[in-house]
C-alpha cells in the first residue's frame, strides 16, 4: 500500500480530518521562511493528539543536526524531512532531492530512510503545486516518495507512472497556505487507496 503524507499541517482540525481520511503521515514545516512554517511548540499540541500510527515528519531546511534533534525532541516529530544542506540528525530521516537526470547519481550519498522527490522549487523548498516527470522516478532504488504538485486529479497518475513508496501532498490540497480543504484531502486519498 502506498504511504500518504499530507504536508504543510499547521491546525489541530486539519490534522485530525486528515488522519480521519486515511493519512499515514503529517508534514511539520519547521523552515520559518514557509507560508507554511509551525512553531515547534504549537506543533507538539498537535503532534499529541494524532493517533500513534500516524507519522509525524518534520521538514527542515539548511538546518545543523543538533537543531533538528532539539525541534523534533520539542515537537514530538519522528522522522526528520531534510531539504538542502542539512546535517544527519540522530534520527529517523527522509532526503528530499530535485527529480532531475541527477537524482540517481545524487542517492548514492545519502543513507536515508527514504528520498522524497520534489519538482525543482529553486529557493522556495518545494510547496509550489510543480509537477515533474515522473518517469525519472521509476526504477529508482529504495524508498521513494512523491511530491510536487500532486493533488486528487493526477496522484493515480503519478503512482502508475514510478510505482513509489509514498506520495506527498501539500498546496495542492489547501484553501489557503497551511489550510487544508478537508475535501481535497479526502479525494486525495480516496485516489491513492483505489489503486490498492
Amino acid at each position: 500500500m502506498t504511504l500518504v503524507k499530507i504536508c504543510g499541517i499547521t491546525e489541530l482540525e486539519d490534522a485530525l480530518a486528515a488522519c480521519d481520511a486515511g493519512a499515514d503521515a503529517l508534514g511539520f514545516n519547521f523552515w520559518p521562511r514557509s507560508p507554511r512554517y509551525v512553531e515547534p511548540e504549537r506543533a507538539a499540541r498537535i503532534i499529541e493528539r494524532i493517533p500513534g500510527n500516524v507519522l509525524a515528519v518534520g521538514v527542515f531546511v539548511d538546518e545543523t543536526a543538533e537543531r533538528i534533534e532539539q525541534t523534533a525532541a520539542a515537537a514530538g516529530i519522528e522522522i526528520a524531512q531534510l531539504h538542502g544542506d542539512c546535517g544527519v540528525p540522530r534520527l529517523r530521516w527522509w532526503k528530499a532531492l530535485e527529480a532531475g537526470p541527477e537524482v540517481r547519481r545524487l542517492m548514492e550519498h545519502f543513507e536515508a530512510e527514504a528520498f522524497l522527490l520534489d519538482a525543482p522549487a529553486g529557493a522556495q523548498r518545494g510547496g509550489t503545486g510543480r509537477t515533474f516527470d515522473w518517469a525519472l522516478a521509476a526504477g529508482l532504488p529504495g524508498r521513494i516518495v512523491l511530491a510536487g504538485g500532486l493533488g486528487p486529479d493526477n496522484v493515480g497518475e503519478a503512482i502508475r507512472a514510478a510505482r513509489p513508496w509514498g506520495v506527498d501532498a501539500c498546496s495542492r490540497l489547501e484553501r489557503a497556505p497551511g489550510l487544508k480543504d478537508e475535501e481535497k484531502v479526502r479525494a486525495f486519498v480516496r485516489a491513492v487507496r483505489e489503486l490498492g
